[in-house]
C-alpha cells in the first residue's frame, strides 16, 4: 500500500437563505511515518486554479493507519463562481520525502454535486466516523456508503452502551433526497458513481461510550463494516493526564520553553497536569508570585486551567522549589504536606507532595497526587509509604480513581521500583501501554521472582494508577523529546490517556 491514499470525498452544492456554497471535503489514509508530518489536497475547479487545501489530524485507525481530513466551503458570490467539476490529487510530505496519491497520474476527476465517494474496495463503508460523543447530546447520527452494485435490501446499525451485554439494532433508511434533505443539495442518492447513502440514527441518551458495527443485508448475505474487527466506538471524551518535572529555570530561554509547555497541554487536550521542580523566585522565603513557572504557564494556556501549587524547600540557592497541579476542571479538594523525615525548607530532602480531587464530567471524582520525591539513599521507600498510606486513606467507595504522578528518583525495575509493584496496589501506566508482556509478567511474578533492571528504560518520572480504579488505559505517550515539541527540561514528559471502564 502506498503510505498515502485517498478514502473518501464529498463533492455537494448545498442551499440555504445565505445562498448557494459548493462544499468540499476530503478524508485521507496514511501511515504514521514519522511525527512531524504535512497532508495536502491540492485541487482546482473549472477555472483551471490550482488551490492547496491543508488537512489535519483526526483520529488514528486500525493498524496504525491516521486519518486526516479536510474540508472548503466556497460561496456564490457577485466576484466568485463555485468551483464546478473539481480535479484533485493528495500529498503527503515528511522526513524529507514526498508521497503522492494522484490517481496513477491522472488526478481525481469529479462532477459538481456528485454526493460522496469512497475510493476504497469495500462495499460498505461507514464514513465521517466521530470517536467522541459531543457534551449533552443524546443521538448519534451515522452515515453508511454502500456501493449500490451489492442491492442492498436493509442496512442495519448494531450497537451497545454497555460493552455488548445488551445489543440493540436501528434501521438505516436510504433516501432519494438524502443531499436534499441534509443540505439542499440536487445531488442524486445512489449517485453517478455507484454510490448510495444509508443514514440512521443511535439512541445514545446519556451513555458515556456506545459501540457499533453495519450490516448491509443482500441477496447473497450479509456485508458488514466492524470497523476492521474492533467495531467502531464513540465516547463522550477521555482524560488526559501529564507529568512533567520543570528543572527550576534552569533552562535558557524560559519564555520559550513555558510556550511551548503550553502549547502541548493545549494541543494535546491534557485535562489534568502534575508539575515538578516548580521554580518560583525566593525572595527571602516570601516568594514572588509572578516568578511561579506553573502560573506563567498557566497564563499562555488559551483557557486558563484551575492551579495548587505549594513549595517544598529552597532550589538552586535561588527559588522556592515545588510541586503544582493545574486542571482544566475545578478542584472539590485540595490538600499540601511533607511525605519526608525533613520539613526544613533549607534541605534538599526535604518533599512536600501536593494531593487533589477532581470531579471530571462522565467520569467522576478523581484523585490526584503529584510528587517529587528523594532518590533511595535520600529516603525514597520511607516517602513512598507515607504518600501510599495517605493515598490510600483518600480512596474509598466514591472515588473513580486515584493515580501518583511526577518524578519518584528511581529507576524503572530497580528495588525500589519493584518494592512499588509488590507492595503496593499501584500499577505503571507507561509500561503497561508500551511493553504489555513485560508489564503483564513483572505484575504476574509480584513476591515470586526479581526482576532484573530494565536496561532500555531510564525512566524516573511515572503515571502510577491504583488498581481497581474505574479507568481503562487507551496509550502513553514520551513527550517533549528532541523529535516531539523538542526539550524543555533535563527531564521529559508522560502523557496518559484513559477511558471510562
Amino acid at each position: 500500500m502506498q503510505p498515502i491514499h485517498i478514502n473518501v470525498h464529498e463533492n455537494v452544492i448545498s442551499r440555504s437563505p445565505q445562498g448557494l456554497c459548493q462544499e468540499l471535503a476530503f478524508v485521507v489514509h496514511v501511515e504514521n511515518l514519522s511525527y512531524e508530518k504535512e497532508v495536502t489536497i491540492h485541487w482546482c475547479g473549472e477555472d483551471g486554479v490550482w488551490h492547496e487545501l491543508h488537512a489535519n489530524f483526526h483520529s488514528m485507525g486500525e493498524s496504525g493507519i491516521e486519518e486526516w481530513r479536510a474540508a472548503v466551503h466556497v460561496p456564490l458570490t457577485e466576484k466568485q463562481a463555485l468551483p464546478g467539476n473539481i480535479e484533485f490529487a493528495v500529498s503527503y510530505s515528511c522526513a524529507g520525502r514526498t508521497y503522492w496519491d494522484n490517481n496513477g497520474g491522472s488526478n481525481y476527476k469529479v462532477d459538481a454535486d456528485a454526493g460522496l465517494l469512497v475510493y476504497n474496495r469495500a462495499p460498505v463503508q461507514h464514513v465521517f466516523h466521530e470517536p467522541e460523543l459531543q457534551g449533552g447530546k443524546s443521538a448519534l447520527p451515522i452515515d453508511t456508503a454502500v456501493a449500490s452494485a451489492v442491492r442492498a435490501k436493509k442496512v442495519w446499525i448494531h450497537w451497545s452502551s454497555d460493552h455488548w451485554k445488551t445489543r440493540h439494532k436501528v434501521a438505516a433508511k436510504k433516501r432519494v433526497n438524502h443531499w436534499d434533505l441534509a443540505r439542499g443539495s440536487a445531488a442524486r442518492n445512489p449517485n453517478r458513481y455507484g454510490w448510495e447513502m444509508w443514514s440512521g440514527q443511535l439512541p445514545v441518551d446519556q451513555a458515556y461510550r456506545v459501540q457499533y458495527a453495519i450490516e448491509a443485508v443482500t441477496d447473497s448475505g450479509s456485508i458488514w463494516d466492524n470497523g476492521g474487527g474492533t467495531n467502531y466506538a464513540a465516547r463522550r471524551g477521555t482524560l488526559r493526564v501529564l507529568t512533567l518535572n520543570l528543572h527550576c529555570y534552569q533552562e535558557k530561554d524560559q519564555d520559550k520553553k513555558f510556550r511551548r509547555i503550553a502549547r502541548a497541554i493545549d494541543e494535546q487536550h491534557v485535562d489534568i497536569v502534575c508539575f515538578q521542580e516548580v521554580g518560583e523566585l525566593w525572595n527571602d522565603g516570601a516568594g514572588d508570585w509572578a516568578s511561579n513557572a506553573a502560573h506563567i504557564i498557566n497564563t499562555l494556556l488559551p483557557g486558563p486551567y484551575h492551579l495548587y501549587t505549594d513549595y517544598s524547600h529552597l532550589g538552586f540557592e535561588k527559588y522556592r522549589e515545588g510541586i503544582a497541579v493545574l486542571s482544566r476542571y475545578a478542584f472539590t479538594r485540595t490538600d499540601s504536606a511533607y511525605v519526608s523525615e525533613s520539613s526544613d525548607i533549607y534541605d534538599i530532602h526535604a518533599r512536600r507532595v501536593l494531593f487533589a480531587q477532581i470531579h471530571v464530567p462522565y467520569f467522576g471524582p478523581i484523585n490526584v497526587f503529584s510528587a517529587h520525591l528523594s532518590w533511595p539513599d535520600g529516603g525514597f521507600q520511607e516517602q513512598f509509604e507515607r504518600l501510599q498510606a495517605w493515598a490510600e486513606a483518600e480512596h474509598d467507595e466514591t472515588v473513580v480513581a486515584t493515580l501518583l504522578c511526577g518524578d519518584f528518583n528511581i529507576k524503572a525495575g530497580s528495588t525500589p521500583y519493584q518494592h512499588i509493584v509488590n507492595e503496593s496496589p499501584y500499577e505503571d501506566q507507561y509500561l503497561k501501554a508500551t511493553a504489555p508482556d513485560r508489564f503483564a509478567a513483572l505484575y504476574a511474578a509480584k513476591r515470586k521472582s526479581k526482576v532484573p533492571l530494565f536496561e532500555d528504560d531510564g525512566r524516573i518520572d511515572y503515571v502510577f494508577l491504583r488498581r481497581g480504579s474505574v479507568l481503562d488505559l487507551v496509550n502513553t505517550w514520551e513527550i517533549f523529546t528532541p523529535t516531539w515539541y523538542g526539550r524543555v527540561s533535563d527531564h521529559t514528559g508522560y502523557l496518559a490517556e484513559f477511558e471510562l471502564a
